[in-house]
C-alpha cells in the first residue's frame, strides 16, 4: 500500500487544510454515524487522438477535491468540493451531519490493513514525453497503411491517468493509494468496391506508457485491428433464431460481466431487486461454472490495492461449480446485510459516493479443448468479440451486439457474419452452459463499467463456452 507521506504532500502541503484539522473535522462529522469517511483525491488525466495523419485532439487535466460521507442505517449524507480547505470541509461536515441527528450510531467494523502493492507509484503521464506519444501514434498510422492499400482511415489514441487518494476515518485511521492507468487504442477502416468495414483493438492496465512504445507491443495491436476489419469485409448477414452459441475466450466475458456480474452486487441483492436475490446456496448455473471477482491481479485495469473506502481488494467467489456463494460488497451494504466488505466499494471520483462495483470478473477454466467445443456443434454461432449491449438487472435480460462472429457448420467455424445480436437472460444462460474450455483469457485491458452514472475501469475474462440454446437476432433472409 502507498506510503501516506506520498499523498500528504498533495493534500496538506499547501496549508489551506492541515492533516490535523482534516482528522478532527472528520471525527466530529462522523461522531454519531454508523460509518463514513473523508475521501481525498488528486488526479491528472491525458488524452491524445491521432486521426488521418494528424493530431485531432489533445487534452491534459488536473483535478482535486474531497468527498465527505456519513452513513446512518440506509441513509447517506454526502458532500463534496473541489476546494481543499478547512472552510469547505466544515461546510461539508454541517451538511452530512443531517442524516445522523437523533442517531446514536452502530459503528461498522474497522478497516483491515495491508502492505500489498498491486502496481507502481510512478506517474505514467510524466515518464514519457508528449512528443514520444504523438510519434507512437504516427508510427501506428503509417504501419497500418503500409500493410494494406485498402486502408481508408486510421484512428489511434492514448489515454492515461494518475490518481492519488487518501481516506480518513472517524477513528483517525488513514490509508492511501496511488493508481496509474493507461490505455492504447487503434481503429482501422477498409474500403473496397464501395464497401467500408472497421476493425479495432485496444490494450491497457495499471502500468506505464513505455510498455506501449515498443514495436513488439503496438504492432500486434494494429495487426489485430486490421485482421478484424478484413474479416468484417468478408462477412455476410447473420442468421436469426434460437441456436447453440459458442463464446470465445477473453473479451466475450463482457457478457458475463453485464448480464450476471451486476446482479451479484450487494446493493441490488440487499434491496431484492436482483434476479439472484435470496438464492445464496442454491444452484444458479451448470456444473463446472465458477465465477469470481478478483481485484488482486497485478497491474490489471480493474485491480485495486485498496478500494475507495480503504478496504483491501480480494478475490471473491461468486458462483462455485454452479452454486451461488456470495455477493460483491461495499461497507454500507455489507453492514446492513450482516456481512463483511469484499473490497468492492468504488466511486468514479471524489464527487461520487461509493457503491458495490466489479473489479476483474471472470469465469474459471474447465477441461475442454476449445477446438473440441466447436467440433461438438453441427449448426450454430461462434462469437469472439462484442460491442455494446443493454441489461435489465431485475431479471437479467440482455441484448448484446457481436462485432466479430462466425457460422458454425458441421463442427467448424466457417463464414464470418455481421449484424448478429445475442438475446437472453443472464440467469437462464448460466444454466445452459454445457461445455467450459481450458483456455481462460482476460481481456486486453479496455473495460469501463457504467452504473448509476458512474464509470470505473474493470476487467473481464472467460474460457471458451458452449451455450445450448440462445436467441440470435440477425438480418439474413432465409
Amino acid at each position: 500500500m502507498t506510503d501516506l507521506s506520498q499523498t500528504d504532500d498533495l493534500f496538506f502541503a499547501a496549508g489551506a487544510l492541515s492533516r490535523e484539522k482534516a482528522e478532527a473535522i472528520t471525527g466530529e462529522a462522523l461522531h454519531d454515524a454508523d460509518d463514513g469517511e473523508l475521501f481525498l483525491e488528486y488526479r491528472q488525466s491525458e488524452s491524445i487522438m491521432f486521426d488521418d495523419g494528424r493530431v485531432k485532439s489533445a487534452s491534459f487535466d488536473t483535478a482535486q477535491g474531497f468527498g465527505l460521507r456519513a452513513v446512518s442505517g440506509e441513509a447517506t449524507g454526502y458532500a463534496h468540493a473541489s476546494e481543499l480547505s478547512e472552510d469547505a470541509l466544515l461546510r461539508a461536515s454541517d451538511t452530512v451531519q443531517a442524516v445522523t441527528r437523533g442517531h446514536s450510531g452502530a459503528a461498522a467494523v474497522p478497516l483491515k490493513q495491508t502492505n500489498r502493492a498491486l502496481y507502481g507509484d510512478d506517474n505514467p503521464l510524466a515518464l514519457v514525453p508528449f512528443e514520444d506519444k504523438v510519434n507512437l501514434l504516427a508510427e501506428m498510422d503509417a504501419y497500418a497503411r503500409s500493410l494494406d492499400p485498402e486502408v481508408k482511415q486510421v484512428t489511434a489514441s492514448v489515454l492515461g491517468s494518475w490518481q492519488a487518494v487518501q481516506i480518513i476515518r472517524a477513528d483517525g485511521m488513514r490509508v492511501a493509494d496511488i493508481r496509474p492507468l493507461v490505455r492504447l487504442n487503434v481503429q482501422v477502416v477498409l474500403e473496397k468496391d464501395g464497401r467500408m468495414e472497421m476493425g479495432s483493438h485496444g490494450m491497457g492496465g495499471r502500468v506505464n506508457f513505455d510498455t506501449y512504445l515498443k514495436p513488439e507491443t503496438w504492432k500486434p495491436a494494429v495487426d489485430e485491428a486490421l485482421r478484424q476489419a478484413r474479416v468484417n469485409m468478408q462477412a455476410e448477414p447473420a442468421p436469426a433464431g434460437e441456436m447453440i452459441v459458442v463464446l470465445g475466450a477473453g473479451w466475450p466475458g463482457i457478457l458475463l460481466h453485464e448480464a450476471i456480474g451486476h446482479g451479484l452486487e450487494g446493493d441490488f441483492n440487499r434491496k431484492k431487486t436482483s434476479a439472484f436475490a435470496g438464492l445464496r446456496g442454491e444452484r444458479v448455473a451448470s456444473l463446472g461454472v465458477t465465477v469470481v471477482d478478483d481485484g488482486t491481479i497485478q497491474d490489471r485495469r480493474g485491480s485495486l490495492t485498496i478500494d475507495d473506502e480503504g478496504t483491501p481488494s480480494s478475490c471473491t467467489t461468486l458462483i462455485e461449480d454452479g452454486i451461488l456463494k456470495g455477493y460483491m460488497q461495499d461497507r454500507m451494504n455489507a453492514h446492513l446485510m450482516g456481512e463483511q466488505s469484499t473490497g468492492n466499494g468504488r466511486r468514479q471520483s471524489y464527487a461520487h459516493m461509493p457503491m458495490p462495483r466489479m473489479t476483474n470478473t471472470y469465469m474459471l477454466p474447465g477441461d475442454k479443448n476449445p477446438d473440441e467445443i466447436i467440433a461438438s456443434v453441427d449448426k450454430g454461432l461462434y462469437a469472439t468479440s462484442f460491442g455494446g449491449g443493454q441489461v435489465d438487472i431485475t431479471n437479467g435480460k440482455f441484448v448484446f451486439t457481436c462485432i466479430e462472429a462466425y457460422k458454425i457448420e458441421n463442427g467448424k467455424a466457417t463464414t464470418p457474419v455481421k449484424g448478429a445480436t445475442l438475446i437472453g437472460s443472464g440467469p437462464d444462460v448460466l444454466t445452459k452452459v454445457s461445455m467450459v474450455g481450458d483456455d481462460l483469457e482476460m481481456d486486453p485491458g479496455i473495460g469501463t463499467c457504467g452504473k448509476n452514472g458512474q464509470g470505473v475501469p474493470v476487467g473481464v475474462g472467460q474460457p471458451t463456452l458452449r451455450i445450448d440454446g440462445l436467441t440470435v437476432g440477425g438480418t439474413a433472409v432465409e
